[in-house]
């Protein structure tokens, strides 16, 4: 049986950077995933490897038996280890396994979540699998949490967060830790306002999220369009419906102030009904109702100093 300290990397697909499915090997030496290779030959309309760009004469390239058998025996391993629950490192990627994939119903780590296998794919924190199976409540978070009054917390997307903001571990808080990590700078990723986006957007029905900002002395929060730039300041000129607080700040963009200092905020999103409302559920005290009518793909949104 394989070994797990075997490198995942030596039995993944260079193509689709996935453990082999089905691995057939080329003259040149190079194996990949059957679909992968195919996909490849199909898009180029040239049979080369898609490593060294060797031309390949045959159509059908042979199945690399010692290699599927390898793969086969990993991922039993891996399997069966899963299942045991003493895996909690990401075989694959080797980063921490902190996410629930709800199709492929298995844990996945961050890097995962980007990957051609979970495209489309939804995830929850394993916390809140977990709890969910022992019919117990969520835990808040102590700094600036995000979690869903109606079904599911919202999951903050990392590739999005500003590289002052540092997220906990299971995706629903964020907090700001004053100094500038070395993230890349990919371009959906916030540039000047400390931001961070969840995961996740609406283009239909109704949404409720709560937020817990009684430890942040600056926030804002709100929904935004997907097309919103997020590179330099103009992020607050339009397409954002929000509310803020900061008792040093007497403008941003075209959001409400909110003048009292709040425990937590509730959001209450009608996509159809072309309304974002919110509230402060302590009190249950209505702060401000935007009413537009909405096109795009609304995300929530939130800002932490």
């Amino acid at each position: 049986m394989a070994s797990l300290t075997v490198s995942a990397e030596e039995l993944s697909c260079p193509v689709c950077c996935e453990i082999f499915k089905t691995p057939v090997l080329l003259s040149c030496s190079h194996s990949f995933c059957k679909e992968c290779l195919q996909q490849f030959w199909t898009t180029k309309e040239t049979q080369e490897c898609p490593v060294c760009r060797r031309r390949s004469s045959k159509h059908d390239a042979p199945v690399n038996l010692v290699l599927k058998n390898l793969c086969d025996s990993f991922l039993k391993e891996r399997n069966e280890k899963r299942s045991s629950g003493s895996e909690e490192i990401c075989s694959l990627h080797r980063e921490k396994l902190k996410l629930f994939c709800l199709e492929d119903k298995q844990p996945v780590c961050l890097v995962c979540i980007n990957s051609q296998k979970h495209d489309n794919h939804k995830f929850r924190p394993i916390g809140k699998i977990l709890y969910e199976k022992q019919l117990l409540t969520i835990i808040n978070i102590n700094e600036t949490s995000v979690d869903c009054v109606s079904s599911a917390p919202v999951i903050l997307d990392p590739n999005t967060a500003h590289r002052s903001l540092v997220l906990s571990d299971d995706l629903t808080s964020v907090r700001d830790s004053g100094d500038y990590k070395p993230v890349p700078d990919n371009p959906e990723r916030f540039d000047c306002d400390e931001c961070v986006l969840g995961s996740e957007g609406f283009n239909s029905g109704t949404h409720c999220w709560g937020v817990e900002v009684k430890q942040s002395s600056c926030w804002s929060l709100g929904v935004t369009t997907a097309s919103n730039p997020r590179k330099g300041r103009g992020f607050f000129n339009t397409g954002v419906w929000f509310v803020w607080f900061d008792q040093y700040r007497w403008s941003l963009g075209s959001g409400v102030r909110v003048k009292q200092k709040l425990e937590r905020v509730r959001v209450y999103l009608d996509y159809d009904g072309g309304t974002v409302s919110f509230s402060d559920p302590v009190t249950n005290t209505h702060l401000h109702t935007f009413t537009t009518s909405f096109s795009h793909t609304l995300f929530p949104f939130f800002l932490n100093v």
